[in-house]
C-alpha cells in the first residue's frame, strides 16, 4: 500500500508539473502584458476593419509632418539661394497639401483626433530655419527634413505591412509615395550628411548588424540574374522612373477606388 501510495504522489505530482508548463502556453494570447493583448485593448472597431493604437498614430504622424514641412517648403520658395532648395520646397508644398487632404478626410471617417499645430519639436526646427541664411540655410533644411522623413518612413512602412484597416492601409501608400518624393529630391540637393544620419542610427540600434563579410580588396564573381524561366505572358512593367528619380505621385483623388467596407489589400 506504501508503494502505491508513493507512485500515486509521483504520478500527482507529473501532472501537476505538466499543467504548470501547459498553461502560460495556452493562456499566453489572453494575459496581460503581451503583445497580443495590448493590440487587442487598443484596438476599437469600424466598418473598414480594425483600428489599432499603431494607426492612429500614423495618422497624427503624417497630420504633425503636413503642420511643419509645408511652411517650411513655402519658406524655401520664398528665401531658398538655390533652385535644388526651391525646388524642394515645390515638393514639400504640393506633397503635403495633397496628403493633408487625405488624413484629414481618414481621421473624420475613423473618428480620429489631429493635432492642429505642430509639436515642440517640430517648432524647433522651423526656428532654425527661420535664424538661418545662405549656405547654412540650405544645409539645415537639407538635413533636417531627410532626418525626419528617413524616420517616419520605416514607421509607415510598419502600419503599410501591419495594418487591419483599409483606410489606414491605403493612406500608408499614399504618404510612402509622398515620403519617397520628398527624400529623392532632398538628396539631390547635394546637401544631405549621410555620414551623421548614419551615425545617429547606429548609436540609436540595439543590436549587431549582420550580412557579408566586408570585402577583402577581390571582386567576387557576378551575380546571375534573376529572370523568369517559360514563355509567360507578362502584362505588367517596372516603375517608370529612372533610378533616383522622384516617384510618380500621381494619386487618384480622395475616395476614388475606396475599398468597399471590410475589403482587403
Amino acid at each position: 500500500m506504501g508503494r502505491m501510495n508513493g507512485t500515486a504522489l509521483i504520478v500527482g505530482a507529473m501532472v501537476v508539473t505538466v499543467a504548470s508548463l501547459a498553461y502560460p502556453v495556452w493562456s499566453y494570447a489572453d494575459r496581460s502584458g503581451t503583445g497580443q493583448a495590448n493590440l487587442s485593448a487598443s484596438t476599437v472597431s469600424t466598418q473598414w476593419g480594425p483600428l489599432s493604437a499603431t494607426d492612429r498614430d500614423l495618422l497624427v504622424k503624417v497630420r504633425l509632418a503636413g503642420l511643419w514641412e509645408l511652411p517650411a517648403g513655402q519658406q524655401a520658395l520664398e528665401r531658398a539661394p538655390t533652385q535644388a532648395i526651391k525646388d524642394c520646397g515645390d515638393h514639400l508644398v504640393v506633397g503635403h497639401t495633397d496628403l493633408d487632404v487625405r488624413v484629414r478626410d481618414v481621421a473624420a471617417k475613423l473618428g480620429v483626433q489631429l493635432p492642429n499645430q505642430p509639436n515642440e519639436q517640430q517648432q524647433g526646427w522651423l526656428q532654425e530655419l527661420s535664424a538661418a541664411t545662405g549656405e547654412e540655410y540650405e544645409r539645415k533644411f537639407a538635413n533636417l527634413l531627410r532626418n525626419a522623413h528617413g524616420k517616419v518612413f520605416s514607421q509607415i512602412a510598419l502600419v503599410r505591412h501591419t495594418t487591419r484597416n483599409a483606410l489606414v492601409r491605403q493612406l500608408a501608400s499614399d504618404a510612402n509615395q509622398t515620403v519617397l518624393d520628398h527624400i529623392t529630391m532632398l538628396e539631390a540637393t547635394g546637401r544631405v550628411d549621410f555620414d551623421a544620419m548614419a551615425n545617429e542610427a547606429a548609436n540609436g540600434a540595439s543590436s549587431s548588424p549582420t550580412g557579408p563579410p566586408p570585402p577583402d580588396g577581390n571582386l567576387p564573381p557576378a551575380a546571375p540574374p534573376v529572370q523568369p524561366s517559360g514563355d509567360q505572358n507578362l502584362t505588367s512593367s517596372p516603375s517608370p522612373a529612372a533610378p533616383g528619380a522622384p516617384p510618380n505621385t500621381d494619386r487618384p483623388a480622395v475616395g476614388e477606388g475606396e475599398p468597399a467596407p471590410g475589403a482587403t489589400q
